[in-house]
């Protein structure tokens, strides 16, 4: 069993971080504010630092590194996407190479053409509306339906969307038809489709990031924009999904690096009584807690990433790697806690938004029993799950 990385993703390892550290940290002060109180932080960056960014990562290689080259991506395996997504969330810095929601992948060449290229070259975005304002006890029940009539389906209802407010837009909409669910690609432009909300807030209020309200009143959408088949939304990104998981685990173990960094940076430049606090047992142990959880979730997500590169299945340690992750995050927040001697949240420092970022990345309790069960059962079937 090998645990080194191949030459070339040490490689590609090594631009991610170099990209990191050269273009996007710097910028962090800024984002998050220079001004007493706060007054000009933000929630995004400007688009036109956002472009010169785009152009940088092109040049670099790293733009698209998520998508198949057939869709006009890089193609980069799901290891390689572990190692370069691991150095992206070590930043505040709301920034990506590239990422495209998986559900595009499965539309056809004409959708493929329309929808997915044009989020990929940034000149669309993509607003995902799966959730709703109204929470529902079960995702099959949507208040959002659609309804079938004279070659169009009318959409009714309201969604929500956490993207980032855009001119030129078009939405993912899963609503209920008839006892399922189907998903439909609604341009910017189609009557009865209005986009509320998303305003870009400055200052303190900026940490927050402000939802987008999707509503749907008598609006038609034509069958063509249809994604995949009706009634089987949720089979889309199914071959994706698991993948998706694990690479949400090593954005997890980026911010959890990122962290310690500043943890480490921290005890060591702090007294009390005269005595460093790096020397206090309580601060030791909170740092190797961190240390440790982070090198199991590291171990765990390269492992999987390694066998689904190898074309194996992933099923059950995407779910495990989605719940280890979201366990081992929540005790890194809570010891930087201890470290800080109270929550880590000091307006303005970068560790303050790095434990937000941490906390957003966590799943709901129902989401959590979910994977969990999703094991369990596996192990009662008698699966291997190694």
């Amino acid at each position: 069993m090998d645990f080194e990385l191949p030459e070339e993703l040490k490689m590609v390892q090594s631009l991610a971080r170099a990209f990191v550290k050269d273009q996007l940290r710097p910028m962090e002060r800024t984002l998050l504010g220079r001004s007493a109180n706060l007054s000009d932080a933000q929630i995004w960056l400007p688009a036109e630092i956002e472009v010169k960014l785009i152009e940088l990562a092109r040049k670099a290689g790293l733009w698209g590194i998520g998508v198949p080259e057939e869709y006009g991506g890089a193609g980069l395996n799901v290891l390689g996407n572990c190692v370069v997504e691991e150095q992206l969330a070590q930043t505040v810095v709301p920034f990506d190479f590239g990422n495209v929601s998986p559900f595009l992948f499965d539309g056809n060449v004409q959708q493929r053409e329309k929808y997915l290229r044009p989020v990929l070259n940034r000149s669309k975005r993509a607003y995902v509306a799966l959730a709703e304002p109204e929470k529902s006890p079960s995702l099959l029940d949507f208040s959002t339906k659609a309804e079938k009539a004279n070659g169009y389906y009318i959409l009714q209802g309201r969604k929500v969307s956490f993207s980032r407010l855009a001119e030129d837009y078009f939405a993912i909409v899963f609503a209920s038809t008839k006892d399922r669910v189907t998903c439909f690609l609604v341009d910017k432009d189609t009557p009865g489709f209005i986009v509320k909300g998303g305003e870009e807030k400055s200052g303190w209020q900026s940490q927050t990031r402000q939802s987008l309200v999707l509503e749907f009143d008598d609006c038609k959408v034509p069958l063509e924009n249809v994604l995949g088949e009706e009634g089987k939304a949720f089979s889309l990104g199914k071959y994706w999904l698991p993948n998706r998981r694990i690479i949400r685990g090593s954005q997890c173990t980026g911010i959890a690096q990122r962290l310690l960094d500043e943890a480490t940076i921290h005890v060591q430049s702090w007294e009390s009584f005269g005595l460093s606090i790096s020397k206090w047992p309580g601060i030791q142990a909170c740092l190797t807690d961190i240390a440790m959880d982070l090198h199991a979730c590291r171990l765990m997500v390269f492992q999987a990433a390694c066998k689904a590169d190898k074309g194996e299945l992933v099923r059950d340690e995407a779910s495990m790697i989605k719940l280890f992750s979201t366990q081992m995050i929540n005790n890194v927040v809570d010891n930087m806690a201890h470290i800080y001697n109270g929550p880590a949240y000091v307006k303005g420092l970068p560790v303050d938004k790095l434990c937000r970022n941490a906390l957003m990345t966590n799943m709901s309790d129902l989401s959590l029993e979910l994977q969990r069960s999703i094991i369990a059962k596996n192990i009662l079937k008698g699966l291997q799950i190694s």
